[in-house]
């Protein structure tokens, strides 16, 4: 069911603006100018946190549980391929993982919070930067954790949302666990000799030995994980060589390993490393191997997956997801600031939808005003005792299973599975 708001055309026009004017991670410079004013009316508002990101503070009429709401700023670099009024005004720079409707809806849910301030409580609203992350640059998450405007703190929930075109318009996704998987990173550097391409016996070709190494690879994550284990292998690039007549000197790959059990993804880690250098040991090259963006997997709290399956039914339609997928976040991060949920926004309309990351990604702009309804919902229940309420139906209480994100092993991820299960069929 889709919720109709009295604000949702403005926060629509809000959400367009923010389309055609994308910034790149840690240059939301205009991004967040555009969030500071209209923030700044409502709430307190600091700017320049991790760089380009926002922290607002909405108050409520007595002290109480605090919540932290968190949207992710940046835009993804492909091309805009859809043709409507507001696609993207910068070449190669697109919100393609829907940032502006997560902006949009964040900022819609402080706007309705100040406008009704809640009983007691606090809200802080964090704008972050850079969620995007490179091979090997920094996590927005992880310069906002070491940005002294949150530091210290601990919040009674910490929620967000993803666009998701896997669901359709009108609903709101909950994971029972795991919302997002862990992302391991690496390049693979071969170094050969250079030689002319018509005396190869005097070089050693990175080229042949890194297209080995892939392969062997692919072959041998395939081999070594096991029927029930989630995990995705990707390499996304490759670079090498100098021309066409010489045997190449260096070639390099860059990938990704996304796994959501930590038994599974040491031991592919240990796989990987091991076939690159023992391929490259066999054929006489050096290899430099390097690790970068770890990141943990986004778990979600217990007695906030049952406050969810409390509250939203009747509101917005609520799809209980069993399948966690293997898109990573770095809201995992934060985690450590306390129990976290992140939540799936549908975003298809009857015209169909385009994958995340893709040029002609869009959404149906209904979305918007469920992301509202669903958060707002939400945040009120936390601030209002109600997540306590939710939590005491839990076996054995909420307390165990409300580790921060990445802090429990596959038992701690295990006991939260079985206890949201369990709330969810209560």
């Amino acid at each position: 069911m889709v919720q109709a708001h009295e604000d949702v055309d403005d926060l629509v026009r809000l959400r367009r603006q923010l389309h055609q004017h994308p910034e790149l991670r840690f240059m939301e410079r205009q991004t967040a100018a555009v969030l500071a004013d209209r923030l700044a009316p409502i709430a307190r508002v600091r700017s320049g946190v991790a760089g380009t990101g926002l922290v607002a503070e909405i108050e409520g009429r007595a002290s109480g549980p605090s919540v932290l709401l968190r949207a992710d700023m940046d835009a993804y670099p492909v091309q805009d391929a859809k043709e409507v009024a507001w696609a993207s005004g910068n070449a190669g720079v697109c919100h393609a993982c829907g940032h502006d409707v997560h902006m949009t809806v964040v900022h819609g849910v402080a706007a309705r919070l100040a406008a009704d301030p809640p009983a007691r409580g606090s809200v802080t609203v964090l704008f972050q930067p850079a969620e995007e992350i490179p091979f090997g640059e920094d996590s927005g998450a992880a310069a906002v954790l070491a940005d002294d405007a949150l530091r210290g703190r601990r919040f009674d929930a910490v929620l967000g949302l993803h666009c998701w075109p896997d669901l359709p318009v009108g609903a709101v996704g909950v994971d029972r666990v795991t919302a997002m998987a862990a992302k391991d990173a690496f390049r693979v550097e071969v170094l050969g000799r250079a030689a002319h391409a018509a005396t190869p016996a005097l070089g050693r070709d990175a080229i042949l030995g890194l297209a080995g190494i892939i392969t062997l690879l692919h072959a041998g994550v395939a081999r070594s994980r096991n029927p029930h284990e989630l995990v995705a292998f990707n390499i996304g690039t490759i670079v090498g060589g100098a021309s066409q007549s010489q045997v190449a000197e260096r070639a390099e790959a860059t990938g990704t390993l996304r796994t959501h059990d930590e038994a599974t993804r040491a031991r592919l880690k240990q796989v990987i490393e091991r076939i690159a250098r023992q391929q490259a040991a066999a054929l006489d090259l050096g290899l430099r191997f390097t690790w970068a963006n770890e990141m943990p997997p986004v778990r979600n709290a217990a007695s906030l997956v049952a406050l969810a399956h409390a509250e939203l039914p009747g509101l917005v339609e609520v799809a209980d997801l069993t399948a966690p997928p293997l898109t990573t976040d770095d809201f995992a991060l934060l985690g450590a600031l306390g129990p976290s949920l992140y939540v799936k926004l549908g975003v298809t309309g009857e015209r169909g939808g385009a994958p995340l990351h893709s040029g002609a990604f869009d959404v149906d702009e209904r979305c918007i005003g469920v992301g509202v309804t669903a958060l707002e919902r939400l945040t009120r229940a936390v601030l209002a005792g109600r997540l306590a309420e939710a939590g005491a139906d839990e076996p054995g209480g909420a307390a165990g299973a409300d580790e921060p994100a990445g802090a429990a092993g596959a038992g701690g991820a295990a006991r939260g599975d079985r206890a949201a299960a369990e709330a969810v069929r209560a």
